[in-house]
């Protein structure tokens, strides 16, 4: 049985080497990595070379529910591409790919089974959604 994917995507005003930049350090995930005010991102850790490990955080404000992000890179291509394996064995793709001076980041990722696409989509596209705006309000100060 094929496994099925969900793809989000997103426009940054900002060059790519500075969208890999505010992606890719810890101090920034902790700031954007997560998709409601409701919650955040208290911890980062990111090991980003082939082999190396990340686990992100994210939590409830109110302490009610949070979980780690977490897995293995398999790919990095600076400024371009990261492929990795989440440590339930879905794979995910992130590429960056420079528009007129914009970044746009797409991401593809396998669905699990314990919620709707519906709901993953939406979870995912509001991750990057919220990565944006911290993105581009960085360019601004």
């Amino acid at each position: 049985m094929e496994a099925k994917t969900i793809t989000v995507e997103t426009l940054v005003d900002l060059p790519a080497e500075k969208v890999w930049e505010l992606w890719t350090q810890p101090q920034h995930i902790t700031q954007w990595n997560f998709a409601a005010e409701t919650w955040h991102c208290p911890s980062a850790e990111n090991d980003l070379r082939p082999g190396g490990r990340f686990s992100w955080r994210m939590e409830a404000k109110d302490g009610s529910m949070g979980f780690d992000y977490s897995g293995k890179y398999n790919e990095v291509d600076a400024h371009k591409q990261i492929s990795c394996t989440l440590d339930d064995g879905r794979p995910v793709v992130i590429q960056f790919s420079e528009v007129e001076g914009k970044t746009k980041i797409t991401e593809t990722f396998e669905v699990e089974g314990s919620h709707s696409m519906d709901q993953q989509k939406t979870g995912w596209q509001a991750i990057l959604d919220n990565f944006r705006k911290y993105a581009e309000k960085q360019a601004g100060q």
